[in-house]
């Protein structure tokens, strides 16, 4: 039931007052129909309004069954309009942009009910009215008559106790107005209904109940009602009571819905705004693209050449560093010098005291295990670690149907010397020379123990990538070509053509190109090549109690060679088109694998069990390694080893040589050189190809990148740290900053772009701040609609907050369209420029992230006009067209 006491209402104009309302007091009858007169401006529409919760009272108490309104809040207003009222206007107030069904389910909507209940109930609303034919009808397609049956089918959904119909005949014909007034007699049996109308003939036809206001006072009540005290009382227990009214709220969903047909409606101008929205995010998303490619680009070129060009630490090495710093100009001892004169700065004397001090040995044993231990962090920035030793890999072609062949290390220089007639092994420089330039041409080379860069690298042309340690791959060229030099090293060129070739230019004629043969190989033919792996500690056969070195006796060789492990070509690969860098030097490819093995086998070979037996006897003289001088006594020691022919014999030699007056000094000087020893242990170990394979000669670290390579220095430097004065190791960066500063600058470059670009975004997204306040004027009656059914002002600010992330999605999303289908072209002109395949690559992440900031700020520029059209006037808002 419903009760005013004493309503005032006054509004301020200027400096004056209007009183609309000068102390209304009436009370209502649960159901009847009730119908306010008089003259334009007594205050109709302000009572209505008032009654209604659009509106606040100045003073006076509005009481709703028996609950005084005085505290209410724009919440408590909110709810009581959604559950309690029902608004028909004289404009039918329905929103433009969505269907019949869609206007009449809005206040149910507000109040929480589920989707199909608020479709059967307004359906069944509809149906009441004459309208189960229009469910899915504009407004703008309906009749006047037909939209004040959607307007008081929308007011009755939601079973309001109270109806407010605000001149609801006043814009239709007669006959239509008769037809809204039976609907509103027949509702009036189960409900309050307050209409306000100029008509008095409808009012005294339809109306239970007439009442009159004149200058916002009551005049006449054709059928007061006054609420009897015991009713008042019973009214205030049952509030006290009465459950709480669960709030109002619009969800998130319902305000994108009538954002998203709000725009549908101006499809054209939508468009338009997300595309200049979009500008900002296209040239961000391009540098994106760009700054993400050349990125990934110089990853790619780092880790490739850094796979080439390793750190690299040796059991023996230099401290270059302070060799160079002393090339500088020195200040210490500086003379007064003349001007007009050139003087002399003293750097020869600072290198070469550096280059006889610095000479540093690196603890590798040590070093090594810290980079196998999985707590120094270190695996995380490497590619791989090669570990280098000192141990031979001899190879040999398996087929010796040409001879015996000796593919590594490869001999072809030193036969080259041999055929000119010089004695390679007696000259020095030519033994360094031969060194340096087996070093730069090796044939075999170690390939990373990491397939993934690997796969990267190469493209496998034949055959399959190596899985055991007895499989190697043939490595060409990306023309598919090989260097003749390689083959002449793996013996599938003729060396007489070299031969031929050295003669001709010793005799001074010249040699023509025509006179070296081109050959090409099938891929079959290079799948059937096998090496043979002959150990160092194969050279090696027991005579006796000796070992004796059969390295220059090819026959022995070769029969040894049957039983050695057979090395085969698996494979045969090419560096890949994008690959910038690779890994592997030489043309066969070889897994660390086949070392380990190698070093293995060799350790526990007899000959090196024999001379680790006997550390002080040289086992290929039996000569201690002490005896640095002949003895009789030695002598006569070593004769009682040998066998006791040997023994007879060499006793009846020296026999001979007395009777021949050879001196005892004599005799022992003759078998001087026989009987001592240069040797020493570690010498014929070395020899004989031992090695530990804790203890490396050399250690190569491949870093990923720049950045993991500054990480790994940075490991070493704490390393150091901790291992102590005289422990450091000093490794050898021959990339050095190569590169280092290139991301910094790509970075760099990127971000003043993005800041130029960005701005524009700042400006696109004021912009659509603008168009949503011009929104904001142009829903200005939609917004006194939806704050008529009960929508707060959360819920208003929500309906634009909505629309503004819908265009922020539709700019992102056109941006992000617009770079991809941009990129196309870009990677082409890119391409044809510089043979760099997918320079501009926008990253998936990247994209979702530039749609999220589109949204963001869109939404930022969105809060004020959001804020505006919240704080609107309802009575204000309806009252707008």
């Amino acid at each position: 039931m419903l009760s005013l006491k004493n309503i005032v209402k006054d509004y301020a104009v200027g400096d004056d007052a209007v009183h609309a309302l000068r102390g209304v007091s009436i009370d209502f009858r649960k159901s009847e129909f009730v119908s306010i007169l008089g003259q334009s401006g007594c205050g109709k529409t302000t009572l209505l309004n008032i009654i209604g919760g659009l509106d606040k009272y100045t003073s006076g108490d509005l009481i709703i069954n028996g609950k005084s309104t005085k505290e209410y809040k724009d919440r408590d207003w909110d709810t009581y309009r959604n559950h309690s009222i029902g608004f028909v206007f004289q404009s039918y107030n329905l929103i433009p942009h969505q269907t019949v069904l869609s206007n009449v389910e809005l206040a149910l909507t507000l109040s929480g009910v589920s989707k199909s209940q608020r479709r059967a109930r307004a359906i069944d609303a509809l149906t009441k009215v004459g309208l189960a034919d229009q469910l899915h009808k504009k407004p703008n397609q309906m009749s006047g008559g037909q939209m004040q049956r959607v307007a008081i089918a929308r007011a009755l959904v939601n079973d309001p106790d109270i109806l407010l119909a605000d001149e609801p005949t006043g814009a239709l014909d007669s006959e239509t107005s008769v037809a809204i007034m039976e609907i509103l007699k027949e509702i009036s049996k189960d409900k309050l209904i307050v209409m306000v109308t100029h008509n008095p003939e409808l009012a005294e036809k339809y109306s239970s109940r007439i009442i009159r206001l004149l200058d916002g006072q009551v005049i006449s009540d054709s059928k007061p009602y006054e609420i009897s005290e015991e009713d008042s009382k019973r009214l205030e227990e049952e509030a006290k009571k009465a459950k709480k009214v669960k709030k109002t709220s619009m969800s998130f969903l319902t305000a994108l819905s009538l954002s998203l047909n709000n725009l549908m409606t101006k499809k054209g101008r939508t468009f338009l705004t997300s595309f200049a929205g979009s500008i900002g995010i296209i040239g961000i998303a391009l540098i994106l693209s760009l700054s993400n490619g050349v990125q990934a680009y110089i990853d790619r070129v780092q880790e490739e050449t850094l796979s080439s060009y390793p750190l690299q630490i040796d059991r023996q090495t230099v401290d270059y560093s302070d060799m160079f710093t002393s090339t500088g100009s020195s200040s210490e001892n500086v003379v007064e010098r003349e001007d007009g004169k050139i003087y002399s700065n003293d750097v020869m004397y600072g290198m070469m005291n550096t280059m006889m001090s610095q000479v540093i040995i690196n603890n590798l044993k040590d070093f090594k295990t810290f980079l196998e231990d999985e707590n120094d962090g270190i695996g995380e920035y490497v590619s791989d670690i090669q570990y280098k030793y000192e141990t031979p890999l001899n190879l040999y072609r398996a087929d010796t149907s040409n001879g015996l062949i000796k593919v590594n290390p490869t001999t072809l220089f030193e036969d080259m010397y041999a055929a000119m007639g010089i004695d390679f092994s007696m000259s020095d420089s030519a033994n360094s020379m031969y060194s340096g330039m087996m070093s730069s041409m090796g044939v075999f080379g170690m390939m990373l123990d990491n397939d993934e860069l690997l796969e990267s690298q190469y493209d496998i042309v034949a055959g399959r990538m190596p899985t055991e340690y007895n499989e190697v791959v043939f490595i060409v060229d990306e023309e598919n070509g090989v260097t003749d030099v390689a083959l002449y090293a793996l013996g599938l060129k003729d060396f007489s053509e070299i031969e031929k070739m050295l003669d001709k230019a010793m005799r001074g004629e010249p040699i023509e190109k025509t006179e070296i043969e081109q050959v090409s190989f099938t891929y079959e033919e290079i799948l059937g090549i096998e090496f043979k792996l002959m150990l160092n500690s194969d050279y090696f056969e027991k005579q006796g109690d000796l070992w004796v070195d059969k390295t220059e006796d090819e026959v022995y060789i070769s029969s040894k060679l049957a039983d050695c492990e057979t090395i085969k070509i698996v494979g045969i690969v090419k560096p890949s088109e994008d690959a910038v860098a690779t890994s592997t030097s030489g043309v066969i490819g070889y897994k660390s694998s086949l070392m380990d093995t190698l070093i293995t086998r060799v350790n526990d070979s007899e000959v090196v069990k024999a001379q680790l037996a006997n550390p002080d006897i040289d086992i290929f003289t039996g000569i201690s390694f002490e005896q640095q001088a002949l003895t009789e006594e030695s002598l006569n020691a070593y004769l009682e080893t040998l066998p006791e022919d040997q023994r007879a014999e060499i006793s009846g030699y020296i026999e001979m040589m007395k009777q021949q007056g050879m001196s005892m000094d004599e005799i022992l000087k003759a078998f001087e050189s026989t009987m001592t020893t240069t040797s020493t242990y570690e010498g014929n170990l070395k020899k004989l190809g031992v090695a530990d394979l804790s203890n490396p000669t050399s250690i190569l670290i491949y870093p990923k990148d720049f950045e993991s390579k500054d990480a790994i220095v940075a490991k070493i430097d704490s390393y150091n740290d901790e291992a102590g004065e005289g422990n450091e190791i000093v490794y050898t960066d021959i990339v050095g900053l190569m590169m280092s500063s290139v991301t910094t600058i790509i970075n760099a470059i990127s971000y003043i772009l993005i800041a130029f670009v960005g701005i524009s975004l700042v400006v696109s997204s004021i912009m659509i701040g603008i168009i949503t306040y011009i929104s904001v004027l142009e829903r200005t009656k939609e917004i006194g609609i939806l704050r008529a059914i009960g929508a707060s002002k959360k819920d208003i600010s929500r309906v634009f907050n909505a629309e503004t992330l819908i265009v922020g999605f539709c700019a992102g999303a056109i941006g992000i369209g617009v770079t991809l289908l941009l990129n196309i072209p870009i990677n082409m002109i890119v391409v044809h420029l510089t043979d760099i395949n997918g320079l501009a690559k926008l990253p998936p992440l990247g994209g979702v992230i530039l749609v999220l900031i589109s949204m963001l700020l869109t939404f930022i520029a969105g809060l004020l006009p959001s804020r505006v059209a919240a704080k609107k006037d309802p009575v204000i808002a309806l009252r707008s067209e």
